[in-house]
């Protein structure tokens, strides 16, 4: 039986891993008391009781806490953006590559990655990786996104039934192109300009559409729309919780069919002369907490979709 400890257990990231845990028999969940759960001393020694570590805590919360840990027994996720750009951390995206899934595997400390990033990183990554895509290719991206990736405070915006009209409306943000999932959206790909990145909160709960346009000319090998299906189909090749669709005609592509579920979808549209790729997948599963326990279970060693709805 692994103890399992969820340091920040009442925001929305948490609470969804503790319940999700909750309902696990290989597992046991260490608790503290409502009176502790903000004292230094008390998450500490929870989480060197513990086999894993589930950090749900701003940035600032999460380095401190990593700072005052000293046993090397416990796996450490960090769900904040503290660490993932940090060469000593893994990265938790095992489809990526096999070396990320080792590292993952093998590592005290695996940073979880951001929602918007995982969207975007889905599509990126393999384009460079397999040489299509110049390190230097100026990337655009859209991503809409329910609004529970806000947090609590945005949850209750949305929830007030005296909000604002513009709330009903699908509202642009980051307008100053410094959104914090930038860094490693760069970093991950291995991309020399940063991408153009404009994301969007809509009035729906869970779920995310991240999109990215390719003019395949500026492409290496200028490849067809047939090609660029056939290499993800490729890299993503019986990975359980990253889906490479079937090409597709026309039609709608929404944002919250993938709610409440843990997998990632990634639809490939457009013609040969211009290429539309779209990751969809909840912002609170593959996009959050799916993706940390997804992680806890390589580490632990346990079945790696345990626990998890795909």
């Amino acid at each position: 039986m692994k103890k399992i400890f969820v340091d920040g257990s009442a925001g929305t990231t948490g609470l969804r891993i503790f319940e999700r845990l909750g309902k696990r028999d290989d597992v046991e969940l260490i608790t503290i008391s409502d009176e502790h759960r903000k004292d230094l001393d008390f998450r500490k020694d929870a989480i060197e009781r513990a086999d894993a570590a589930f950090l749900c805590l701003p940035d600032d919360a999460a380095r401190e806490i990593v700072g005052t840990v000293s046993s090397d027994k416990v796996k450490i996720l960090d769900t904040s953006t503290a660490h993932r750009t940090n060469p000593d951390w893994a990265y938790g995206f095992p489809e990526l590559s096999a070396d990320f899934a080792s590292k993952i595997a093998t590592s005290q400390k695996i940073a979880v990655p951001g929602c918007h990033a995982s969207g975007f990183i889905a599509i990126v990554y393999p384009l460079i990786a397999s040489g299509l895509m110049p390190h230097d290719y100026p990337v655009t991206c859209h991503s809409i996104t329910g609004y529970s990736g806000g947090g609590k405070k945005m949850i209750a915006e949305y929830q007030d039934k005296n909000r604002d009209a513009e709330f009903s409306s699908p509202r642009q943000y980051g307008l100053s192109q410094n959104h914090k999932h930038l860094k490693e959206m760069q970093e991950i790909c291995s991309l020399s300009l940063k991408p153009v990145f404009s994301p969007i909160v809509a009035d729906f709960y869970s779920g995310m559409v991240v999109t990215i346009p390719l003019f395949p000319h500026l492409l290496n090998g200028n490849p067809t729309l047939s090609q660029i299906h056939e290499m993800f189909s490729q890299h993503y090749k019986n990975k359980k919780m990253v889906n490479v669709m079937p090409m597709s005609k026309d039609g709608m592509l929404g944002s919250n069919n993938l709610s409440g579920k843990d997998r990632l979808e990634i639809e490939i549209t457009g013609n040969d002369e211009r290429i539309i790729i779209a990751s969809r997948f909840d912002n609170l599963g593959k996009g959050s907490s799916g993706a940390a326990i997804q992680c806890m279970n390589i580490a632990l060693g346990f079945e790696e979709e345990k626990g998890l709805d795909l």
